[in-house]
């Protein structure tokens, strides 16, 4: 049997997903990233392996991911986010055929065809708002966990315009709006309208197909999940693993490479 594995450095934090030749998950690690990034990427992986009982030389291609893909020194090679997320997807629901990945620095809309290849993407990455760290500077400012935030939220009955679009004056607007006595579950349930219409304004420019599947560490958030479907006025897919689709999709590129190694010459001029 053989084992690749995929390792996505993001700037928030590192996941790594090790999966076999059907491609099924054998195991995954997730940590904070944290100042030193070569050893978030190694701490990830070991993790991995060693919940699942491997060697490391059992594990023959490696492909690094995420905005700190060239800091996994031990890995192969690297492969884009973007590529990772688009192929991750398609492997969890075969019919996806449109990526929202909400991550802790950017958003992303990515258009994939039936086999999970990129057709068009779009992302923010010059402005923070609509992702994880809009979502944290509102959760300092009303002094909640993060893991809190979607089910306080979904208590809304009236829910507060968040105007701004920058994450730097984001906590000056909640707060503002607590000062003037409104619910906090309200002012969460503006930011999270926010950030959904942030992302459905990137979806439409790559173009809304279904089916559209959630990815990245916001995908946790159960109140992002609902703001979006209200916005899209559709389903989308979540998984328990949409927070490692991109490691899954780097891992199952390298399963790939594994593969191609072994075809004979005459098979791979056949091909």
């Amino acid at each position: 049997m053989a084992y690749s594995a995929g390792v996505d450095v993001g700037s928030t934090q590192t996941k790594a997903v090790i999966i076999d030749e059907d491609g099924a998950i054998v195991s995954r690690a997730l940590i904070d990233t944290g100042a030193n990034v070569v050893m978030a990427a190694q701490n990830s992986f070991n993790m991995a392996r060693e919940d699942a009982g491997i060697g490391e030389q059992e594990i023959e291609y490696v492909i690094g991911t995420g905005y700190g893909r060239y800091r996994v020194t031990f890995g192969n090679a690297q492969v884009t986010e973007i590529s990772c997320h688009g192929r991750g997807a398609v492997k969890m629901f075969p019919k996806t055929r449109t990526v929202v990945d909400m991550g802790g620095q950017d958003t992303k809309a990515i258009r994939v065809s039936p086999t999970g290849e990129i057709l068009d993407f779009c992302m923010n990455d010059k402005c923070a708002a609509g992702t994880g760290r809009f979502l944290g500077a509102a959760a300092a400012a009303l002094d909640i966990p993060l893991e809190e935030l979607g089910p306080t939220a979904l208590k809304h009955q009236h829910a507060i315009r968040i105007s701004t679009t920058c994450t730097v004056f984001a906590e000056s607007e909640v707060l503002s709006w607590l000062g003037k006595g409104k619910k906090i579950e309200d002012i969460l349930w503006g930011v999270h309208q926010s950030m959904a219409t942030r992302s459905a304004a990137l979806l439409r420019r790559v173009g809304i197909e279904e089916e559209v599947t959630f990815t990245g560490g916001v995908t946790k958030n159960i109140g992002m999940v609902q703001a979006l479907e209200d916005r899209l006025e559709l389903k989308v897919n979540v998984s328990n693993d949409s927070h490692y689709m991109g490691a899954l999709g780097a891992a199952l590129f390298a399963m790939d490479h594994i593969f191609e190694s072994r075809r004979s010459p005459q098979e791979s001029v056949e091909k």
